[in-house]
């Protein structure tokens, strides 16, 4: 079963995201900010992961660049979010270190297409 770590600090979208993608087949881990992302990230090695870019504590921005700097989780998908759908957000978050993006509210069959690219059909 293929592994996805959602970084999520709103508990609706959290939920929601959790559930439809559980629906999908997918297991489902949660972390409500970006510490306890790259704290998870690291314990569970997860298959890929859906970064929110605006979380408290440590935006999704560094700890997108915490986990790619780091050899253990470097090869680990990362999907960045956003709600925010400002020009050069997409470029910024790849700089991160992301390796695509997608803005909020999240079209389930555009996500489903970006996490087969990174990480193969199911």
């Amino acid at each position: 079963m293929t592994r996805i770590l959602l970084v999520e600090d709103n508990e609706l979208n959290r939920d929601m995201l959790s559930r439809r993608l559980e629906k999908r087949g997918f297991e489902i881990s949660v972390a409500v900010d970006g510490v306890e992302g790259v704290e998870i990230a690291h314990s569970s090695l997860p298959d890929l992961i859906l970064m929110d870019m605006s979380l408290p504590r440590k935006d999704g921005w560094q700890a997108t660049s915490e986990l790619k700097a780091d050899p253990a989780t470097a090869h680990i998908p990362i999907i960045g979010l956003s709600a925010h759908a400002m020009a050069g957000d997409r470029a910024k978050a790849i700089e991160a270190g992301c390796d695509d993006y997608d803005t909020k509210p999240v079209e389930l069959d555009s996500l489903l297409g970006k996490i087969a690219a990174l990480i193969g059909p199911r």
